[in-house]
């Protein structure tokens, strides 16, 4: 007769004790064949020292049949999709649903939380859409976790504003001042604001980086003409990523490289840097190389837009009316430039491992745990160590999601 734990009280007699069996786990940075996950409270935890204390067996047995088990997608700039679009403020209701729409749907392709991104506005749309998109957790009924807000403008250089509206752009020549009467920060109960886009070469964004970093927000440059020189002054001063790189940026000269020098620096920590790796912004050619110089620093966006995973049509990105083609690629109606991307994270992923030869769990990584690292959040997320929330996927050989879960509990992606 098998042995059996003998029953102990829980602390929470709602609990139920989940044991995931028979999958391949990622763990630092390794595939670990036939592993066990053992997870409670939403929260992955060391079975040794729960059986010490409690002694249960478990509630729930859960068979990986042999799947790839890996942390869920992060995606940390993403302006919307299926329709909804961040930037746009039709009221609280709307926005809400708008936001649950999303989270929701998300987690078909493996994104198990995500950062709405908001592209360059006026003070009053910010200081109506941010209240809308505070953090909030995870789980059966949520979807997919919201990790906070990425505002992408608009303190920006006009000579690279992409897809953003020129008459929305800003200076700071009063410094984080403007940054506070912007988007309305003094008036905000909780900062929902995780990522800021800025271009460095712009008149008072260098001198407001510090207290901005001080004041809990993740520093990304792009969007921007910046020299290499003003671009590591950036980097010194707490930015530690670069948005979308290559596309809006000064491209690169060799006695010039700009921000896309900052792939090869040597005198500070190189940042992380954003890919959006659906084979239109960027050549895989040049994936490849961004890749090669500095691996651990690549981080997969969608850059996804309110067309996301939906037909060929117009449809609008911030106030600006674009058009998705029947190719996936999707353009700003009046000059055709590009303006975001219709591709979800889990194509991101594959297309990534694709372009540049890396291994499944360097390309897993790029999704998972890179953002995470991003964020400062690698210990609850972006990983499956002991302590982290039970946020994972199912993947088959071929990296397709077969089951999601998040928080513990499994979400229907069919």
């Amino acid at each position: 007769m098998p042995f059996q734990f003998p029953e102990k009280t829980r602390q929470n007699k709602n609990s139920r004790l989940i044991k995931v069996v028979n999958g391949r786990i990622i763990r630092n940075h390794t595939i670990i064949n036939d592993d066990v996950l053992y997870i409670l409270d939403g929260k992955i935890i060391d079975p040794q020292k729960h059986f010490f204390a409690c002694g249960n067996s478990p509630d729930i047995v859960i068979n990986a049949k042999g799947l790839l088990i890996a942390p869920g997608y992060i995606d940390v700039q993403i302006n919307g999709a299926f329709g909804v679009d961040f930037s746009v403020w039709k009221g609280e209701k709307q926005m809400k649903e708008g936001l649950d729409k999303i989270a929701k749907g998300l987690v078909k392709y493996g994104c198990t939380s995500f950062v709405p991104t908001i592209v360059s506005s006026l003070k009053e749309v910010y200081h109506q859409i941010l209240p809308s998109l505070k953090p909030r957790k995870g789980n059966k009924d949520n979807g997919a976790e919201v990790l906070g807000v990425h505002v992408e403008g608009p303190f920006i250089t006009p000579s690279q504003l992409g897809a953003h509206e020129e008459s929305c752009l800003r200076a700071a020549p009063n410094g984080f001042g403007d940054f506070v009467d912007i988007y309305g920060l003094h008036k905000l109960k909780d900062n929902p604001i995780k990522i800021i886009t800025v271009a460095p070469d712009v008149e008072g964004v260098l001198n407001s980086l510090e207290e901005l970093v001080n004041f809990g927000i993740t520093v990304s440059i792009g969007h921007s003409s910046a020299t290499i020189s003003q671009a590591e002054s950036a980097i010194e001063k707490g930015a530690k990523f670069i948005t979308h790189l290559f596309n809006a940026m000064q491209q690169f000269h060799h006695r010039d490289p700009g921000i896309i020098g900052l792939l090869g620096t040597t005198r500070i920590t190189r940042p992380f840097y954003g890919i959006i790796c659906d084979g239109i912004h960027v050549h895989p050619n040049s994936i490849k190389i961004a890749y090669d110089s500095h691996p651990k620093g690549a981080i997969l966006v969608t850059d996804a837009m309110a067309a996301t995973g939906l037909p060929p049509g117009e449809y609008t990105l911030g106030g600006i009316s674009v058009r998705k083609s029947g190719n996936e690629k999707v353009e700003v109606v009046e000059n055709g430039k590009l303006a975001g991307s219709v591709i979800f994270i889990d194509a991101c992923v594959k297309n990534f491992k694709r372009f540049t030869g890396c291994s499944v769990v360097e390309a897993i990584d790029a999704a998972t745990l890179h953002p995470a690292e991003l964020l400062g959040i690698q210990n609850v997320k972006g990983t499956l160590n002991v302590g982290a929330d039970a946020d994972f996927i199912f993947l088959d050989d071929n990296l397709n999601v077969v089951k999601c879960f998040i928080a513990g509990e499994e979400i229907s992606i069919y």
